[in-house]
């Protein structure tokens, strides 16, 4: 079994993640590497992909947005997120399994039955089959149904609940915004679109691609992303990840077991330690991949900090500081128990950011 420290694992993961060194990928490329990237907020979304890649531009991922290159859906948690058309079904397979549509609190609360669903469905793909609509209007075309009639109230500004499931069951995702307004197109008009795959196939692909990109992990790690993430239930999880069979390969970190794909396995083995730092937007995939409760990568001390979508510094892969844009100050909070701030590495840092933003900006570094 190879033996390692987890200052060497997560030096891997930064290099799987495209942050040491950073990446030429395109945005989709970045995208398909992390599985999903947040997009609840637009400017926050577009660093966490900005920053991956060594030559970018303001503006780029509105644009693979536009181009169908990527998609905008509801996904892990219920949030929105951006995916690649052709793995975004894999997600959506595992996130409808649970068919909480069907649940007595579903069925009480829209006055739909699990047939209904259906005439639903249909509804909708008749809606927007000319085009992107607001919410406004893909609500007056469902309800103009008489079987729909009752359901206006689910199409109100801030009772987007219903939507989700249309767009977990690859029916819909996000589409341009109009006026300010967001919009909803159909999925199967994109030709990059891969559909949804069966569950099994799903669970299978969810999994590789989850120690791929956030190996080495655990089986907790694992039931975190795709359980907590997607609502997956415990022994399917287990299931995909025994289906792997020997192309899961066991690693020892400072004394633990972590697994990683077999094919990983040499190149894991020989990657250094790095001093790497990076500035990445709050709730990036880098803390929520493995979780916040994950101590190697989150201090524990610092976890509710960080939990409340505070942007982050990472050195070394281990979150040690926080920073905060303030005109044209970039204000680094570095933790007093981290040490010595790296200052050179910080100013650096703060530089590239400033080539990513297009804007003079300088940093301040104080202890907190």
């Amino acid at each position: 079994m190879v033996s390692l420290s987890w200052s060497r694992a997560l030096a891997w993961r930064m290099r799987q993640q495209l942050l040491d060194p950073v990446g030429n990928e395109s945005v989709a490329g970045v995208v398909r590497r992390l599985g999903a990237v947040p997009a609840q907020r637009e400017a926050a979304a577009e660093l966490a992909v900005r920053a991956r890649r060594q030559r970018s531009r303001l503006g780029e991922v509105a644009h693979a947005l536009a181009e169908g290159r990527i998609i905008n859906t509801y996904a892990f948690r219920g949030a929105t997120h951006l995916m690649t058309p052709e793995d975004e079904g894999v997600y959506l397979a595992l996130r409808a399994a649970s068919r909480m549509w069907e649940l007595p609190s579903w069925q009480s609360f829209y006055d739909l039955t699990p047939s209904d669903w259906p005439v639903l469905r249909e509804a909708v793909r008749e809606a927007l089959a000319d085009g992107p609509m607001t919410r406004d209007e893909l609500g007056a075309a469902v309800t103009a149904r008489p079987k729909l009639r009752h359901l206006g109230f689910a199409f109100a500004d801030g009772a987007g609940t219903l939507l989700k499931p249309l767009a977990w069951q690859g029916e819909m995702s996000f589409g341009p915004p109009r006026d300010g307004h967001a919009t909803f197109q159909r999925l199967d008009y994109n030709p990059r679109w891969a559909g949804v795959p069966e569950l099994d196939e799903a669970g299978m692909r969810a999994v590789e691609a989850y120690f791929r990109a956030y190996g080495p992990a655990t089986g907790d790690h694992l039931r975190y992303w795709l359980g907590e993430g997607l609502g997956a239930g415990r022994k399917q999880i287990q299931s995909w990840m025994t289906g792997l069979g020997d192309r899961l390969a066991a690693v020892d970190i400072d004394g633990g077991s972590a697994y990683v794909l077999r094919e990983d396995l040499e190149e894991l083995a020989a990657t250094p330690a790095t001093t790497a730092v990076r500035l990445l937007p709050g709730y990036d995939q880098w803390v929520l991949g493995p979780g916040t409760a994950d101590p190697h990568v989150v201090p524990p001390a610092r976890r509710t900090l960080v939990s409340r979508q505070a942007d982050i510094v990472v050195a070394g892969g281990v979150v040690l500081g926080t920073w905060s844009l303030t005109d044209d100050q970039v204000v680094v909070a570095w933790f007093a128990e981290a040490g010595p701030p790296p200052r050179k590495a910080l100013a650096e840092e703060v530089a590239r950011l400033a080539r990513i933003l297009d804007r003079s900006l300088q940093p301040t570094v104080q202890a907190a």
